[in-house]
């Protein structure tokens, strides 16, 4: 092995310079500190040799200008990992004048001792204090350093994230993986957190981008120094990766939380942090810091910093997700996923007079799947998409083999979510189907929910006005069930709103869900916008929101969602109702109320064996 050859007595007679310079070992990929000068503590203001190497032990870069940070980071990793020679030039905060930078040249050599190990020795030069604009000392020194100065916002690494110093996500990962088998060596578990800064899109709004860049240096350099700064990654916007040792996790989660407090002059905002704590089950860091980020985002409703560890319980959420998402086409191709229709009656004559299509998961190995287990994990791996176009080919289908039979035929609903229309152009997949399908556009209805609308208002507001372009309907679904904007009701031209379930649940508990139920539908009546009353299930319900003018209703009162084979055998057996079409209606009050169904439809000769 090539390089000069020390003895490591001469290593240890360092400790004694006066001259500024410091040992380092790469161990486990990391750089370790063997021993510091006595020069270096009295140049860099150290007490003593002790908490110098603490220091640059867990937080090297604490005292260094942050746009030179993620760059002597990078050359000291080459260093190390490269051999050759060590040479940098950068700003380190002026402890003594208590304000600005002195400008440091850092100069380093690799050496061997008799046994080969590797040890760096890198020497440190004060050239004086920065001057912003080009004057320093630094410059006149060296001139092809100086440019490096001015660029450094331009810097993009590979290791070391510009903006914070802290490792990348990916050399993060080969980090934690050695430590974790460091610790497994000695008996010990690792722990993965995710730290989030909760709520940094409004802070950047309010305060600006620069001001959001200073609270994430802030927090890094909180966790650096808690952690040690090989040890915490940046992943983005607000987001780190720390691993540390199990048993340590719960104190140093609730410490970094309370140190939160105080960073970046009081100006900050709350942690959320999520803990994966491996035993035994040797996971992937990735699937660790997947689990640390599912605990973490069970906190989102919570204002406050806190934290919460990965539970057996998110465990097998996280494997339903999983099955989900790897068997979604299968389930499609195989007929897994099935369509129901729930009616939607007038409430004027308690006649059918549309429906909704609503998507149903029966897996073989699972049973049913609520829509609530697996529409958000589709919504959040953008393949939603692909259900709800599904959902409409079937709902063009099922029309089709009703009109071979001669039923009549009712608009038909189908939800939309907003990963829908980032992931393809949607408007002109509806229209695609449904006139390749040969049905007429006004057959279907599209539902897009109220949250949906208020995450990109310009652009949803577009989507709507192409669709009623197109002669789709359009109704707002589950208004009122977040943070409502009326103003939404006077800028997007909806033909319909449905008002939230939850209205329904609190109707006999809650007299004041009444007053917001009659108040919002006389609104509605005023802007000329049909009104849809969803999860009616008891006569007195129905028999307030038609006193108070609501013109449809939707329920288990009524029916609860079938499939098509129900829709065939309750016309089979005579236990469907009609619609509002005057003739079918007398037909049907013939037939009496008996288990009211979504699409009741019958055929023609029906009606005529009936006299008309």
């Amino acid at each position: 092995m090539g390089g000069s050859k020390i003895d490591r007595s001469d290593l240890l007679s360092l400790e004694s310079s006066c001259i500024p310079v410091a040992v380092y070992q790469f161990i486990d990929n990391r750089v370790k500190t063997l021993l510091v000068s006595d020069g270096f503590c009295d140049a860099l203001q150290f007490d003593s040799h002790e908490e110098a190497m603490v220091v640059l032990d867990t937080d090297m870069y604490c005292d260094v200008h942050p746009d030179d940070v993620a760059r002597i980071a990078e050359a000291a990793y080459r260093f190390a990992t490269d051999g050759g020679v060590y040479e940098s030039i950068y700003r380190t905060r002026d402890v003594v004048a208590g304000k600005g930078y002195r400008v440091i040249h850092a100069q380093g050599r690799h050496v061997y001792d008799a046994n080969d190990n590797r040890y760096a020795i890198v020497w440190y030069t004060d050239e004086g204090p920065y001057v912003e604009g080009g004057d320093s000392r630094a410059e006149d020194y060296n001139a092809s350093l100086s440019g490096v100065l001015r660029e450094e916002s331009l810097l993009r690494t590979s290791h070391y994230d510009p903006l914070t110093g802290l490792p990348g996500m990916g050399y993060f990962f080969e980090l934690a993986e050695l430590k974790r088998d460091r610790l497994e060596r000695e008996g010990e578990h690792a722990a993965i957190l995710f730290v989030n800064i909760a709520g940094l899109r409004f802070f950047n709004r309010t305060y600006g981008y620069s001001q959001g860049d200073d609270l994430i240096r802030a927090v890094a350099r909180m966790l650096a120094n808690n952690f040690g700064n090989d040890n915490c990654g940046y992943l983005s916007q607000g987001c780190f990766a720390v691993v540390t040792d199990a048993t340590s996790a719960h104190d140093a989660a609730y410490q970094a939380i309370d140190q939160c407090k105080d960073i970046n002059g009081g100006r900050n905002l709350p942690l959320h942090i999520g803990v994966c704590i491996g035993e035994g089950d040797h996971v992937e860091g990735s699937t660790a810091l997947d689990r640390a980020r599912a605990a973490c985002q069970t906190c989102a409703d919570i204002r406050t910093s806190t934290y919460r560890f990965f539970t057996d319980a998110m465990l097998a959420a996280e494997n339903n997700r999983r099955y989900i998402v790897e068997n979604l086409e299968k389930a499609l191709n195989e007929g897994w996923v099935q369509v129901y229709y729930q009616p939607i009656v007038r409430a004027g004559n308690g006649r059918v007079c549309d429906e909704e299509a609503l998507a149903r998961w029966i897996d073989p190995n699972k049973g049913f799947l609520s829509p609530a287990e697996f529409i958000p994990v589709l919504e959040e791996e953008k393949l939603a998409y692909l259900l709800d176009l599904y959902v409409l080919d079937e709902v063009l289908n099922k029309m089709h083999i009703l009109m071979d039979r001669g039923f009549y035929i009712v608009p038909s609903s189908i939800n939309l979510s907003r990963s829908d229309f980032e992931t393809c152009d949607m408007v002109e997949e509806v229209r695609r189907r449904v006139d390749g399908a040969g049905i007429d556009r006004s057959l279907i209805t599209i539902e897009i929910t109220e949250s949906t609308i208020g995450s990109d208002f310009d652009y949803m507001r577009e989507q709507v006005r192409r669709f009623r372009e197109l002669g789709f309907a359009v109704w707002m679904d589950d208004f009122g069930s977040e943070y409502s904007s009326l103003d939404n009701l006077q800028r997007i031209p909806f033909d319909l709103i449905k008002l939230d379930m939850g209205f329904m649940r609190g109707f006999s508990e809650n007299p004041k869900s009444r007053i917001i139920l009659t108040e919002l539908i006389r609104m509605a009546i005023a802007l000329g916008i049909d009104t849809v009353a969803e999860g009616v299930e008891t006569q007195e319900q129905v028999d307030f929101l038609r006193e108070v003018g609501c013109s449809k209703l939707q329920g288990y009162f009524f029916s609860k969602p079938n499939p098509l084979a129900g829709i065939l055998e309750r016309y089979e057996t005579g236990t469907a109702i009609g619609f509002e079409n005057p003739a079918e209606s007398e037909y049907f009050s013939a037939l009496g109320r008996v288990n009211l169904y979504d699409l009741s439809s019958v055929t023609r000769d029906d009606l005529e064996s009936y006299g008309h």
